[in-house]
């Protein structure tokens, strides 16, 4: 395990706090992770006065591809530019986007009972067809373009558009092995098929595959890494993790100014509660 160095001089560690969905901004239940609300406190963590190294505390069902892939390369990228460690550590989950923030850490660590993995992707969504039939309501869509309204959810399924949807998928997933294996290398101990198969696995067993680096929380790893003196400097939001995590509407109403914004906050809440409770969060 990598001793980093550090002077007689109080070290400071900057503490970036990852919670929540990682979702596209502008969605007004979202409460969530994204480039854009994360591009300050990121640069802020690494921009720290004094810091020795940044760490990054993560709690998330994960979400969003490329918000995930957004939000990792900025933090390599800023690591790069500063010359500064970065470790994460996970608290309750870091699963599936989560997990690919925490591969943009050179360390991870994670408790005993956390849940981590879900290398994979996923794409859920409802269909109506037969709601708004009951209803008596028409569906009209106009649009230019074979494959414009792909995935309607109030058509019927077409197979030749699941069949489009899984291309796209397996794209993704492959960006996402390709993370893993960049970050992580040759400290992956278990066999493809079992890392990349979607599956969840509690700290201890992640630490046996080499998904992450061992057991420990933030305060009791950095100051054995950097000393009892260490200061930890939390940066960014202090926006309760609960309201990030499920999407009340305290704070949020103001972001709604029509009933269809209203309807699709409504279903993104839906969605990010329901990323919690696949892990029984």
């Amino acid at each position: 395990m990598a001793i980093w160095p550090f002077s007689s001089r109080v070290p400071n560690v900057a503490v970036l706090r990852l919670s929540g969905v990682i979702s596209p901004s502008g969605r007004p239940f979202s409460g969530s992770l994204n480039m854009a609300g994360l591009a300050v406190p990121i640069q802020q963590a690494f921009s720290l006065r004094g810091v020795k190294a940044v760490a990054l505390s993560i709690n998330s069902p994960g979400g969003s591809p490329v918000q995930s892939a957004l939000i990792a390369r900025r933090v390599r990228s800023l690591a790069r530019e500063k010359e500064l460690p970065v470790f994460a550590f996970i608290e309750d989950i870091a699963a599936s986007g989560g997990y690919w923030l925490a591969c943009a850490a050179d360390e991870i660590f994670a408790e005993p009972s956390s849940i981590v993995g879900s290398i994979g992707v996923i794409s859920a969504g409802f269909g109506f067809q037969e709601a708004i039939k009951r209803l008596g309501i028409e569906r009209r869509v106009y649009a230019e373009g074979r494959h414009k309204a792909i995935l309607d959810p109030f058509k019927p399924e077409d197979p030749d558009d699941i069949e489009r949807l899984k291309v796209l998928q397996r794209d993704i997933f492959q960006d996402f092995k390709d993370h893993v294996r960049e970050r992580r290398g040759k400290r992956l101990k278990g066999d493809q098929e079992t890392l990349f198969n979607g599956d969840v696995w509690t700290g201890g067993r992640a630490a046996e595959l080499g998904l992450i680096d061992g057991l420990g929380d933030l305060r009791t790893i950095l100051r054995d890494r950097f000393g009892e003196r260490v200061k930890l400097r939390p940066v960014g939001s202090s926006r309760r993790w609960f309201r990030r995590r499920i999407g009340l509407t305290l704070g949020i109403s103001e972001n709604l100014s029509s009933p269809e914004e209203l309807v699709n906050g409504f279903f993104d809440a839906m969605e990010a509660r329901a990323l919690w409770a696949r892990y029984g969060i």
